[in-house]
């Protein structure tokens, strides 16, 4: 025995070797004559395992009868030395699909889950365990083929498994395999692929809107997660010709005259040019920005008189009952009068289904024509609404009051500002209803959250739930109560169940499912003009009992893996708690994991669906705080496109008009007529003098845009932190106004982000993915973004730093992707040769000064290779064609961190001396304001070591910041972890 064993290992060949002799011929025959022989028998199989682990010789055994002869040793727990032999041989021998058919057509599937039965109800002790395990990775093996799973079906075999691996886990795990496999494939429960809502584009077929095949090619370098050593190599542009290359300008060159109007600073008399405060707000139309759309006049905000109705709860008995009956019915927006010749836009009074009815077809269409039709905002106020005047009047009585009571304590928020901004907010929906958290403000709580603990063996126990109501369907419920493309989408009728609502700015659930008296599917709308992109969620969830586990299961996600495995949570806000002075985004849920589950999202190809598309659920529970409260639910922290316009808002009102330079353009405008802002900011210049205003305009220029990606929310508070340093009173802000020109998009995405979309605008296109060759029509924000750039290249006023914020979906902490030939080329393994290949490295300073000054930015995570899949991308075309040496891509994770201040350590050790573990804390919104606010410090750093600076600049610098100090503490306190 052990002179074969010893054979075998050095010669892999050796089961041919024995067919090519005949003596697998023999071996069978002696084991055929020893059947009753066990000591002579267990030798022979031993032989013919070895034999069979050569594929083709498996197959030999099969046809020869070897499985017969396995099959008449293996006996109902008996003679255990030989059934444990005889079923490794048998595990060798069904590794081959022939041999797995062939078990299947003969019956011996059938047997074969009759011994493990037998086993498992005799074993009672647990002794024989590697038999069991053996018989079950049998199974497994059969149930690789067709034929082997629709058998083990029919002969309930999934029944038989679920019972008997309640309590065991020495072998639970190949079980789940098995039933994860057998589980039947089932179509989606949502009939449509492509979203509730479509928008009809010029030129474009409905087959062409979506293309499936590029959905893993991720654009923002954020989908695969590993280390910059591990890149594929095979991305990696080696070209060095290409490398090198500087494409030609991709638009005619008197175009760009059109973008000085972009740039009052750069003009002599520039203060001839400054608008009115209320001009800025009216948008005044720039010549040349967008002509295939329509264009959308902003009123000022001093006209926007409105009511609102919201879900709230009252302190005082008597409001609370009538604070209650309004939560329980659709919250409208005041609407715009609408022309009495068309009478399928009806007032507000009558109910929001009829009213969709008029303004939306069946699959939720709206026409461009509509949007233009309503170029003049004009208000109907709830009083004079018509039919069913009342409940408005009532609700707008209850707003009034709310507001009153609203403590005005949150900075930078304003409601009636935010609801002003929000009624000029165009939609796809047209929505009508303000969500309350948007409306009443967040403040981030005064603690941080750690990073989710994972309970051992969750997922496997999520698993198990979701096959018992294969076998066990009459516990299941299996009711709509929530549904975009019904007429039940308001609300549900039931009266012990939990109520949804997702028809508002940025909301996104398009049906749920109730499974069991305490458990929900949800199903997530895809992007407009899309069949796909299901990640981004937010909705509200009302009508709960307090300290009752509610399970939410998220069904159709489609990414591989996501950071809800390693410690991430999902964000709730409460309406009593904000009513009671916590107006709060906190991270909650527990028994969190996400895994792949039964579904395949079948669609036509014609279509643009995905043909058999894996589907993942992200599963998790949590106790509502309150009884009958309203919450919402989201994947992070929601910053709608009106939240952005209040909150530029009430920048421009606040600043020091005296220090600070303060533009505020509209660059153009999106295909459903929203504005997209763009802001100038710098320091006023001194005085008028010639020299002072030649300083003013000779600073050089920083360029930073925001939100390409709707689903990336956390990009727009690491903005909203850039933003509120800049215009602060901060002695460093006004020393970095200084220094620089800011040229600032906070938002390249508004029908995305408006509409609830994860990742493409409404033509259906990842924007980020069309900076090559954008077109004015159909990505007009990008088109005009790199038109701008284009005007500052060709007046000689290259930025020093262009930054593109992005939100991280597969890595924990903040870094930046960076553009270097030589790392390229050293990373594929190719031979720099340092003559042609001349580069300037101050492309990683700024990165190092982060990794020294913002306590969420890790160095080590930071990549600066250039890859063939990215070459569209905002940073690389920014890098390649303008020449912005120091162009970025900003990653903020939607986690949290697992390295520097952020890694808990006054939590860390009193989890560890509890005997837990933790990672990190979750990233709130007040670290993401904090990176944004850190990222300007870096600038300012990166112009004191890297870029010319005036003696005066330098005096002030020092007096203001001691770096060096500061870089020794913070090393300090990193050395202390």
């Amino acid at each position: 025995k052990v002179l074969v064993l010893f054979s075998f290992f050095l010669d892999k060949k050796f089961g041919l070797k024995a067919q090519r002799l005949e003596a697998i011929d023999v071996t069978l025959s002696l084991a055929r004559k020893n059947l009753h022989h066990h000591e002579n028998l267990i030798h022979c199989l031993w032989a013919l395992q070895i034999y069979a682990s050569n594929v083709t010789v498996g197959t030999m055994l099969g046809i020869n009868g070897a499985m017969e002869l396995l099959f008449q040793v293996i006996t109902p727990y008996r003679w255990t030395r030989l059934s444990t032999q005889a079923s490794a041989q048998l595990i060798c021998s069904l590794l081959t699909e022939s041999n797995s058919r062939r078990a299947v057509h003969r019956g011996y599937f059938c047997q074969l889950l009759q011994l493990y039965q037998d086993w498992h109800h005799r074993d009672t002790s647990n002794n024989y365990i590697l038999i069991r395990r053996g018989l079950l990775l049998c199974l497994k093996h059969v149930t690789n083929v067709r034929s082997g799973r629709e058998s083990f079906l029919l002969i309930h075999g999934m029944e038989m498994l679920f019972r008997t691996t309640q309590n065991l886990d020495p072998i639970v795990n190949t079980v789940t395999q098995i039933l994860r496999k057998t589980y039947p494939k089932m179509p989606f429960p949502s009939a449509e692929i492509n979203s509730s809502y479509s928008f009809p584009i010029p030129g474009k077929t409905e087959s062409s809107l979506s293309r499936p095949e590029d959905y893993f090619d991720e654009d923002t370098e954020e989908e695969i997660e590993k280390d910059c050593d591990n890149e594929d190599d095979d991305d990696l542009e080696k070209d060095i010709n290409k490398l090198l290359s500087r494409p030609e300008l991709d638009r005619p060159e008197l175009e760009l005259n059109q973008y000085m109007v972009m740039c009052p600073e750069l003009q002599y008399n520039f203060q001839e040019n400054e608008l009115e405060p209320n001009d800025e707000l009216n948008s005044v139309d720039i010549p040349g920005t967008l002509t295939s759309s329509c264009l959308h006049v902003i009123p000022c905000a001093a006209s926007l008189k409105c009511q609102h109705k919201c879900r709230e709860g009252d302190q005082n008995i008597e409001e609370e009952k009538q604070i209650q009956r309004t939560l329980e019915r659709p919250v409208y927006r005041e609407e715009r009068k609408q022309k009495p010749q068309e009478p399928e836009k009806r007032t507000l009074g009558e109910s929001e289904t009829s009213f969709r009815k008029g303004m939306i077809s069946s699959k939720g269409h709206a026409t461009q024509e509509g949007l233009r039709n309503r170029q003049t905002p004009q208000f109907q106020h709830l009083n004079s609404c018509g039919p069913g005047c009342q409940e408005g009047t009532e609700a707008s009585e209850v707003v009034t009051k709310l507001l009153e009571r609203h403590p005005g304590n949150i900075p930078f928020h304003k409601p009636k500002l935010f609801m002003a901004r929000a009624n000029c907010t165009r939609s796809i929906p047209e929505y009508r209803v303000l969500a309350f958290p948007d409306l009443w403000g967040h403040q981030p709580p005064p603690y941080s959250q750690p990073l989710q603990q994972r309970t051992c063996g969750i997922q496997k126990v999520k698993i198990f739930d979701d096959i018992r109501r294969v076998v066990q369907p009459a516990d299941i419920i299996k009711q709509v109560v929530f549904n975009l493309d019904g007429s039940d989408s308001l609300h549900s009728d039931q009266q012990n169940g939990l109520k949804f609502f997702s028809k508002f700015e940025s909301g996104n659930l398009r049906k749920a499912i109730q499974v069991r008296e305490y458990e929900y599917d949800l199903i997530l709308n895809p992007d407009i003009n899309s069949a796909q992109y299901h990640q981004w969620f937010y909705f509200e969830v009302s009508a709960m009992k307090s300290a009752i586990p509610y399970r939410f299961n998220i069904i159709n996600c489609d990414k591989p893996n996501s950071q809800f495995n390693y410690g991430m949570q999902p964000v709730m806000y409460s309406v009593k708690e904000a009513l009671q002075g916590r107006p709060h985004w906190i991270r909650v849920g527990y028994d969190i994991c996400y895994y792949k589950n039964h579904y395949r999202n079948y669609g036509p190809a014609a279509a643009g669906g995905p043909c058999g598309k894996s589907c993942y659920t992200l599963t998790f529970s949590l106790v509502f705080p309150h009884q009958e409260d309203v919450c919402y639910l989201a994947y992070h922290y929601p910053y709608t496109y009106s939240n952005m316009m209040s909150h530029l808002d009430i920048l421009e009102q606040t600043r020091n008009t005296k220090k600070i330079f303060f533009k505020r353009q509209t660059l153009c405008h999106t295909l459903a007529g929203n504005a997209c802002p763009m802001l100038t900011v710098t320091a006023m210049p001194e005085s008028e003098s010639r020299n002072d205003l030649e300083q003013f305009r000779d600073r050089p220029y920083i360029v930073l845009t925001a939100r390409v990606h709707p689903g990336e929310s956390n990009s727009s508070w690491v903005m909203k932190g850039t933003l509120e340093f800049l215009l602060s009173n901060d002695r460093l802000a006004d020393l970095l106004r200084q220094c620089f020109i800011f040229k600032i998009i906070p938002m390249l995405n508004p029908d995305g982000v408006i509409n609830g979309h994860q990742r493409c605008s409404l033509s259906g296109d990842d924007l980020n993915r069309q900076w090559l060759k954008p077109d004015p029509v159909y990505h007009p924000t990008i088109y005009h973004s790199k038109g701008l750039l284009y005007y500052l290249k060709s007046q000689g006023r290259v930025p020093v730093v262009f930054c593109d914020y992005h939100g991280h979906s597969q890595r924990k902490n903040v870094f930046l992707y960076g553009c270097s030939i030589k790392e390229t080329l050293w990373q594929a393994g190719c031979t720099v040769d340092t003559s042609k290949v001349t580069e300037d490295v101050g492309y990683r300073t700024l990165p190092k000064i982060l990794d020294k000054m913002a306590p969420a930015f890790l160095m080590s995570s930071c990549s600066f290779l250039l890859e063939k899949s990215r070459d569209s991308t905002a940073r690389v075309v920014v890098w390649r064609e303008i020449g912005v040496l120091r162009s970025y891509t900003m990653e903020s994770t939607y986690s949290g961190c697992s390295h520097g201040l952020y890694k808990a350590i006054c939590t860390q050790k009193l989890l560890e001396a509890a005997g837990l573990f933790q990672k990190g804390l979750q990233m709130g919104t007040s670290e993401l304001e904090e990176m944004g606010a850190k990222f300007c410090l870096g600038l300012l750093v990166l112009q004191l070591k890297s870029l010319p600076c005036s003696k005066k600049v330098m005096t002030q610098a020092e007096t203001l910041l001691d770096l060096e100090e500061e870089i020794a503490d913070l090393k300090s306190q990193r050395s202390d972890q």
